[in-house]
């Protein structure tokens, strides 16, 4: 099946690529690799949850968060290549957390990210990962997520 076949059949409709909040872009391609800009969970242009993790953002909501960052990395892909069945790999995620002293399941949260692009994208969707915990994220985010896609020759 292919990936937006899918996403649609998961109900999921992608968004427009979000628009860089400083001075970098969305992705960059060299090679047969994109490099995806941190992703914060941003749905029509606005922030959808701010705060830590353990404090004002339950762990729950930060996985959902992770989740949307996701799918915005997704929408600049997609946005870059034109087709999201062109990647032949996810190589490479990164999720930052703002963390709550003491709080130390960042690796759950990230799963948010991690675990539905393994469901998307099956064998193809396994990769490296590091989550983060930080004190604090741009605008106040709880999660961001960044990634290195292999795409196909």
């Amino acid at each position: 099946m292919l990936i937006e076949e899918k996403l649609k059949s998961m109900n999921i409709t992608l968004g427009e690529a979000s628009k860089p909040v400083a001075a970098y872009v969305p992705g960059i391609i060299t090679d047969n690799y994109i490099y995806v800009s941190g992703q914060l969970p941003i749905a029509e242009g606005k922030l959808q949850l701010k705060g830590h993790v353990g404090r004002e953002v339950s762990e729950e909501d930060a996985y959902e968060a992770a989740k949307l960052c996701i799918l915005n990395a997704l929408s600049v892909l997609k946005d870059m290549l034109g087709d999201l069945d062109k990647v032949e790999q996810f190589v490479k995620l990164t999720g930052f957390v703002a963390s709550a002293p003491g709080f130390t399941r960042q690796p759950k949260v990230v799963n948010g990210a991690s675990e539905f692009i393994i469901s998307l994208y099956g064998e193809r969707g396994q990769h490296a990962r590091s989550a983060v915990g930080v004190a604090e994220l741009p605008l106040g985010a709880p999660v961001e997520i960044e990634m290195i896609v292999k795409i196909k020759a």
